[in-house]
């Protein structure tokens, strides 16, 4: 909402009890809140390369180390997709070479810090 400036009119979540309180205290009762599984969600897709990643983990022992995962993760994540255009495949070999190269940019960065 802060960097768009639009706000939803309508939210689709799972049935988890957590998101009617938090959705009413963000944006009031000016939303409709739909709850599915099997709709399109980007909510719980967004977060769903952390979740895949700290299940074998087991989670996590503070909120600290929780927020410097979860940063870390998605920085890296990001730094390693190869960015293409919308609905654009990227053949299998391209993707590998740019992993690849991006790996080998991210050791050194490692390295040096």
């Amino acid at each position: 909402m802060d960097v768009t400036g639009i706000i939803p009119e309508t939210i689709t979540t799972d049935k988890h009890a957590g998101y009617p309180p938090a959705l009413e205290e963000v944006f009031g009762d000016d939303i409709e809140h739909r709850t599915s599984k099997f709709k399109n969600n980007h909510l719980e897709q967004d977060h769903r390369g952390v979740k895949g990643r700290t299940r074998p983990m087991r989670g996590f022992q503070t909120h600290t180390s929780a927020h410097r995962f979860c940063r870390a993760h998605d920085e890296v994540r990001d730094f390693l997709r190869p960015a293409t255009e919308r609905m654009q495949p990227v053949p299998a070999a391209r993707r590998r070479a740019i992993h690849v190269q991006r790996v080998a940019v991210l050791r050194d960065m490692l390295a040096a810090a």
